[in-house]
């Protein structure tokens, strides 16, 4: 990496009203416990010295992703710089116990560790859930707690009643008890919804909530709700999925006899079409589609952090050289000129 490019990744913004600072670029760990993809233990730690070369200081994970499996592994790679000098976030919402039955696969990880997922967002689920994180990741300091998964999006007709268990067994009270007394600096929401986030700040304040998806070159509505409202309460948003699950990464043409996924699925004909236009505008202007995914979100004030997944060096100096390219503004001119950016999207300089 050059020592521009890292310069651009270093930059930081706080995290809500908090003193927390996040760098710009950051990394995800989904792919560390093996979304899609297993990964060796040597590929894994590999990854995150990449990143860390690269200028990223904040890491996210949780133990959701390879049934524990990434933190044991992001806790292994950490554990060798100064605790000091990164942010490390992780979520809280799931207990692991031992596995009962036989992985289908349904949830994409190759390879999981041997555990299954009890949801819990009580108050005794969360606080037991952050003190598995401690001792997998081992660790004591955990910056950030985010509550994972909240939502309809992934509970369907039974996430009224785990919403209860947040607001009426103690869920976001122990939250508080994270800040208060057991080292938490910023909490908030891991999720693959506006509306939860929307929900969760009319109940409790948060600082922060990881969105993946929803705000990038193919998703732009939380310009007209969730955005303007994180403006007014100080929140801040840490964009995760910034090429919805990998077609804004390469885009059609590299994807022309592979699967083409969108959101953790396969893409529809509609995205499949808008994709094809957004690459279209980028070559004719001699911007790869990948750089234009990862910086527009970033654009935005009240996104601290754009959280990139990676699955090995490679894709981690790929995508903080995309990061860090300058763009022309021509660009996003003739993107908002096609109608395929929202008239109020804020752009890079």
């Amino acid at each position: 990496m050059s020592a521009e490019s890292q310069e651009v990744v270093l930059r930081r913004r706080k995290i809500g009203r908090t003193s927390l600072e996040v760098t710009a670029l950051s990394l995800g760990t989904a792919p560390l416990g093996g979304l899609y993809h297993e990964l060796t233990e040597e590929e894994a730690r590999a990854t995150v010295d990449a990143a860390w070369r690269a200028g990223m200081r904040f890491f996210d994970t949780a133990p959701h992703y390879g049934h524990t499996k990434a933190e044991h592994r992001l806790g292994d790679a950490l554990r060798r710089y100064p605790r000091a000098d990164f942010v490390l976030s992780t979520k809280v919402g799931r207990r692991f116990v031992p596995r009962t039955t036989p992985d289908d696969g349904s949830e994409g990880w190759a390879n999981p560790l041997p555990f299954q997922a009890i949801y819990d967002y009580t108050y005794d689920g969360i606080l037991r859930s952050f003190e598995d994180s401690q001792q997998r990741l081992g660790m004591i300091d955990i910056d950030i707690v985010l509550i994972h998964d909240i939502g309809r999006y992934t509970h369907g007709e039974k996430n009224a009643r785990y919403w209860r268990q947040l607001t009426d067994e103690g869920g976001f009270r122990a939250l508080d008890e994270l800040k208060q007394s057991r080292g938490v600096k910023a909490v908030g929401l891991g999720v693959n919804e506006s509306a939860a986030v929307m929900e969760a700040m009319a109940e409790y304040d948060i600082d922060c909530a990881l969105l993946a998806g929803r705000y990038t070159l193919l998703e732009q509505n939380p310009l007209d709700d969730l955005l303007p409202e994180c403006e007014k309460r100080g929140v801040s948003i840490l964009l995760g999925g910034a090429f919805n699950s990998g077609i804004l990464a390469r885009g059609l043409d590299a994807n022309a006899h592979g699967d083409l996924k969108f959101n953790y699925g396969d893409a529809p004909k509609e995205i499949v079409e808008r994709v094809g236009k957004l690459e279209r505008v980028c070559r004719e202007h001699g911007v790869a589609l990948s750089s234009a995914a990862l910086q527009f979100p970033y654009a935005h004030k009240v996104v601290a952090t754009v959280l990139m997944g990676a699955r090995n060096p490679d894709e981690v100096r790929e995508n903080a050289a995309s990061f860090a390219t300058p763009i022309p503004s021509a660009l996003w001119d003739a993107l908002r000129a096609e109608g395929l950016l929202h008239a109020n999207a804020p752009v890079p300089q």
